[in-house]
C-alpha cells in the first residue's frame, strides 16, 4: 500500500507539475501582467516548502528516538550538502547566479530568468543539459518523498504537494528553453514530462533504500527538510527580493501565507482519511 501510494504521489509531482506549468502557460499565466504571476507562484511555493519543513518533517524526526544534536548536525550538513550540489549544477536551482543580470533584476520574470540562465546551456546542447539536471533533481526529489512516506502517509502526501508546488515554476522556465532550441512544442512537453517521470524512480529508490535503513529514517526526514529548507532560501525567496509597490509586497506576503495554508489544509485532509 505505501509503495503504491509513492509511486502515484512522485508522479503526481514529477509529471503533473509538467503538465500544470503547461496548462498555466498556455493560459496566459506567469508574465508580468497577469493576475498571477511568476512572483506569486514562487511565494506559494516558498511557504509550502518552509510549512513542510518546520512544521511536518523537522516535528515527526524529533518525535522519534534520535538525539536533538545529531539531527540538528544532519539539517546542516544537509543545507551545505545540497548547496555544494547547487554549486555542481547537478541540483537543478539557482542558476541565475552564473548568468547575473545586475541592469535587469528587477524588471525580467521568472520565465525571462530561466531564458537567461539555461540558454546558453540549452543552446549548446539542444536542451540535453537541462534535462539531465532536471532528472537529477527529479531523482532526489523521488527519494525525499518516500522518506516521508515511509515515515507516516499523512507526511508523505504533504511533502508531494511541497515538491508539486515548488516544480511549477521551475517547470515553466524549463520548457520555454526547450521551446526556444525545439520549434516543436509537444516535443518539449515530452522531454520535460520524462525527466518528472524520474522522480517515481527515485521514489522506488527511496523505498527500498529507507525500508532496509528503517532506524535511519529520522534523518532521512532531517535531510529532506534541509532540501526544502535550502530550496526556499537560496533559491525561491532571493528572487522574491525586488523592489516593489506597497500593494505587490501584500501580494507576495499572502501568496507566501496561501503556501501555508494550503500545507495544512493538506495535513487536515490527509489526517482525516
Amino acid at each position: 500500500m505505501t509503495l503504491v501510494a509513492i509511486i502515484l504521489a512522485t508522479l503526481a509531482a514529477g509529471i503533473g507539475s509538467v503538465w500544470l506549468a503547461a496548462l498555466l502557460m498556455r493560459l496566459g499565466l506567469g508574465g508580468r501582467t497577469d493576475s498571477v504571476g511568476p512572483q506569486h507562484l514562487l511565494s506559494l511555493a516558498a511557504g509550502a516548502l518552509l510549512a513542510t519543513a518546520f512544521m511536518h518533517l523537522l516535528p515527526e524526526a524529533f518525535e522519534s528516538q534520535a538525539g536533538a544534536h545529531d539531527l540538528f548536525a544532519t539539517l546542516l550538513v544537509g543545507v551545505v550538502f545540497f548547496f555544494l550540489l547547487d554549486k555542481a549544477e547537478l541540483w537543478h536551482h539557482g542558476h541565475e547566479h552564473s548568468q547575473p543580470q545586475p541592469h535587469h533584476h528587477d524588471h525580467h520574470d521568472h520565465d525571462a530568468h530561466h531564458g537567461h540562465a539555461h540558454h546558453h546551456h540549452g543552446a549548446r546542447s539542444g536542451g540535453w543539459a537541462l534535462l539531465t539536471g532536471d532528472s537529477v533533481h527529479c531523482f532526489g526529489d523521488g527519494i525525499l518523498i518516500a522518506s516521508a512516506f515511509m515515515a507516516d502517509i499523512r507526511l508523505g502526501v504533504i511533502a508531494a504537494v511541497s515538491v508539486l508546488a515548488h516544480e511549477v515554476p521551475h517547470h515553466m522556465g524549463d520548457l520555454v528553453v526547450l521551446r526556444q532550441t525545439s520549434p516543436n512544442r509537444r516535443m518539449a512537453l515530452v522531454k520535460v514530462s520524462l525527466a518528472g517521470a524520474v522522480t517515481a524512480l527515485g521514489g522506488l529508490v527511496g523505498y527500498f533504500l529507507v525500508g532496509q535503513l528503517h532506524d535511519f529514517l529520522p534523518y532521512f526526514l532531517a535531510v529532506a527538510s534541509s532540501s526544502f529548507i535550502y530550496v526556499a532560501l537560496a533559491d525561491l525567496i532571493p528572487q522574491l527580493q525586488k523592489r516593489l509597490t506597497a500593494r505587490e509586497t501584500v501580494s507576495q506576503i499572502a501568496w507566501l501565507i496561501a503556501g501555508m495554508v494550503i500545507v495544512t489544509l493538506v495535513s487536515g485532509a490527509a489526517h482525516a482519511h
